[in-house]
């Protein structure tokens, strides 16, 4: 019963984020998807602290791991505009590509930086025995 509560508990902090996020967008009229800004609110809440990794753990943990169970209804509705896909289908896959290819480059690079810099961090605090 302990569990199940924890684990509710966790669930309804990332649905009220959430929430809030859907609720700014449609009250802001932003252009940005509800649940993108409750990303993103949510990234900045643990990254200043407010909220603690362990707060959300496990119920981030189960929602990541039944991730492919959620696009079954977005794939199932894609079936139905097989007339727009055969008619600018071209256009999607291209846009598909570039898209990856520029989310590889900057992800590559990325890593890139963050190994230089822990290798330069690693050179400056190594103490040198003769």
């Amino acid at each position: 019963m302990k569990k199940s509560a924890k684990f509710l508990f966790q669930l309804s902090i990332l649905i009220v984020i959430f929430l809030i996020g859907s609720f700014t967008v449609k009250y802001l009229h932003l252009q940005i998807p509800g649940n993108v800004l409750g990303i993103v609110m949510l990234l900045f809440l643990l990254w200043s602290g407010v909220i603690k990794v362990e707060q959300i753990e496990w119920a981030a943990g189960w929602l990541l791991r039944h991730l492919g169970f959620f696009f079954i209804p977005i794939s199932v509705g894609l079936m139905t505009l097989g007339n727009i896909v055969k008619v600018n289908g071209w256009i999607l896959l291209s846009i598909l590509f570039v898209s990856a290819f520029i989310g590889i480059i900057a992800a590559g690079k990325i890593t890139q930086i963050v190994i230089v810099k822990s290798e330069k961090e690693k050179v400056k605090y190594h103490d040198h025995v003769l």
